[in-house]
């Protein structure tokens, strides 16, 4: 084939490509028109169904500690794809665009009545210059390929969403989640090497094989056990039978992935969503004169734990119990971080060595997962260091600003979302300890909590934006005297005041 006819070739398809993606968002203006939502919540059963099929096509052998490499799943080059994922990649991805460019179309035509929030906007499109653009256009390797762009359209669409939309993902989320662990259960008695490390002694859950399921790995499935069972306590199911299914189903694959950083997240995480929804009538509770018994039970309760830690560190001999649990291969490999200890230190070199804009995006690619010996290590296995060894001092700075902006939204939202924000952005920086969910390069399962978390604070903005017009003309009827405190549906308190004094007989004083 001749040069001039591939390139006629390449252009022909690039403008196919192109239009097929304008009729995608044409089409969905069309059918969005008329309603308060777009399609946003695709995005999510998206990335879990690659996921899915991009681990069913790669017949792994999780016995052999095989981990499915991001190439499978629409991150890496195309000839390491299976074909049929080579085929199904380029339309998800123009289904992805089509729908994340849509609302990005009509959130900007209706940014009059529906005001954005300028400031995430704004925080995330700083973060991807600093984190993905620059290391991408001026590291030590640049690449910069079309992966680089879906995360940013996705991104900057999820900071859009409405409350409607931001319900609908975190349904999506909680369902699409649901059956992925559902399938990987289901899959484990005909080909149980796919899904589970059956050889697996490193654990604490000792004798017990290690469930991927249809994750990338272990540690992913656990991760995102922790995230469907939060999605399902936020958005519970309408049937009581099923939601108990649902969370037996959860607990257990979060329990036999094995991930502490799994575990801890979703004590965490679920113990700030239960606290900020239901912690103040659990102290009327406790502190109710009528029922003393409950706070003396409270009482006890916590001087009985103090009394068994406290027993413990005086006569468990715990000096010795740990010395000899670090004798033992468990305890060294978690002296060590389970080996990530060697990979921060090869992402300290590549930052010493590239300290502005770091390597590149190629960073922990094949190629160099070969060079250094390390199949496995296909990124740094910490947010922090993973975007200093690829992006640099000017990626960090950038990721810290970003988790800076975030960590304030997410307070500052609580309310409005009723603690939701705040667990959301504690299982993002859980999570962003040994993973990568900040990685803004193509698109995966990584990606989710990411925009839920987006998705939540924008839909708190647009709902405090709608609720303040009706607070001022509550007060211009009410006076300023009237207190201006919101309950937990929103209505100001003032009105219920003022309706008070209305049916109040006249001449008999409050």
């Amino acid at each position: 084939m001749t040069p001039s006819l591939s390139l006629l070739i390449l252009v022909l398809g690039a403008s196919v490509a192109a239009l097929l993606a304008w009729l995608g968002m044409a089409g969905a203006a069309q059918l969005t028109a008329k309603r308060q939502h777009g399609y946003m919540h695709w995005v999510i059963y998206a990335m879990l169904f690659l996921l899915a099929l991009g681990s069913l096509l790669s017949q792994r052998d999780l016995t052999s500690n095989f981990a499915l490499p991001p190439e499978l799943v629409g991150m890496g080059p195309a000839e390491a794809k299976h074909p049929l994922m080579a085929v199904l990649q380029p339309v998800v991805s123009l289904l992805l665009l089509a729908v994340a460019g849509e609302r990005l179309l009509t959130h900007w035509l209706l940014r009059k009545s529906q005001p954005l929030p300028a400031l995430l906007l704004a925080g995330f499109a700083l973060f991807w210059l600093g984190s993905t653009a620059s290391p991408a256009l001026l590291g030590a390797h640049p690449v910069l390929t079309h992966d680089n762009l879906y995360p940013l359209v996705i991104g900057l669409a999820a900071a859009m969403a409405t409350p409607r939309e931001n319900d609908l993902a975190l349904r999506a989320s909680r369902n699409g989640l649901l059956w992925l662990m559902l399938a990987g259960v289901l899959l484990a008695p005909f080909k149980p090497t796919w899904v589970m490390d059956l050889k697996y002694s490193q654990g604490l859950l000792a004798g017990l094989p290690r469930f991927a399921g249809l994750a990338s790995h272990a540690v992913s499935m656990g991760l995102m056990a922790q995230l469907g069972l939060l999605c399902l306590l936020a958005r519970p199911l309408e049937r009581r039978w099923l939601n108990r299914a649902a969370w037996a189903l959860g607990l257990a694959v979060l329990l036999l992935a094995q991930s502490k950083t799994a575990w801890l997240a979703c004590v965490l995480s679920t113990a700030t969503l239960l606290l900020w929804r239901h912690g103040a009538q659990w102290q009327r509770g406790l502190l109710d004169p009528l029922r003393p018994d409950r706070s003396m039970g409270g009482v006890l309760f916590l001087m009985a734990g103090v009394a068994l830690v406290a027993g413990l560190a005086l006569f468990g001999q715990v000096d010795e119990r740990l010395d000899r649990f670090f004798n033992t291969p468990e305890g060294a490999q978690l002296a060590s971080l389970t080996g990530r200890d060697r990979i921060w230190a090869i992402a300290w070199d590549e930052w010493e060595r590239h300290p502005v804009f770091g390597y590149g995006p190629q960073l922990w690619g094949e190629a160099y997962r070969q060079s250094i010996g390390m199949s496995n290590a296909t990124h740094a296995h910490n947010q922090f260091m993973d975007t200093l060894s690829r992006a640099g001092s000017v990626g960090a700075a950038a990721l810290l600003a970003y988790a800076g902006l975030l960590t304030w939204l997410s307070v500052r939202c609580a309310r409005a979302t009723q603690g939701l924000s705040l667990a959301l952005w504690l299982s993002l920086l859980l999570r962003a300890t040994s993973e990568v969910p900040l990685l803004l390069l193509g698109y995966g399962s990584e990606l989710i909590t990411h925009v839920l978390l987006l998705m939540t604070l924008a839909s708190a903005h647009t709902h405090q934006r709608q609720t303040k017009p009706a607070v001022a003309h509550a007060d211009r009827h009410l006076g300023p005297a009237a207190p201006r405190v919101l309950g937990r549906t929103g209505a100001p308190a003032a009105m219920s005041t003022a309706r008070t004094h209305r049916l109040r007989p006249p001449g008999r004083q409050p």
